[in-house]
């Protein structure tokens, strides 16, 4: 199995928005059952974010991110996208891409991660 690989992270201002891309393994893609995004705060725990199903491409988001984010994929390219709206300082973390849809103690192996900062 391939690492996904995450980027896109940067600095942003609240309020503003950035889209995170990870590119997944078509083994990655068609084994799992979904791809998921979480993010690790300083000082706190890995959180799942969200993830989209690799069957049937539903979503499902975390309460804190509900209606500002929004996961997409690009099937051809087997890539996955995060798009991060109205940013507060609150979204400030690493952001991770795994093949699970929420718990992230069931990822054996984590990626390097894409750090976005939120601030003005």
């Amino acid at each position: 199995q391939v690492q996904p690989v995450e980027s896109g992270g940067g600095l942003v201002q609240p309020g503003g928005s950035l889209r995170l891309s990870c590119a997944a393994s078509r083994f990655t893609v068609n084994y799992y059952y979904a791809i998921g995004w979480f993010r690790q705060a300083p000082g706190k725990e890995r959180e799942g974010v969200g993830c989209i199903s690799n069957s049937d491409g539903r979503t499902y988001y975390s309460a804190s991110v509900e209606g500002r984010f929004t996961i997409s994929r690009d099937n051809a390219k087997n890539t996955v996208y995060l798009q991060m709206n109205s940013l507060t300082p609150e979204d400030t973390a690493v952001y991770y891409c795994a093949p699970e849809c929420s718990d992230p103690n069931k990822v054996a192996s984590w990626g390097q991660g894409t750090q976005v900062i939120v601030s003005s």
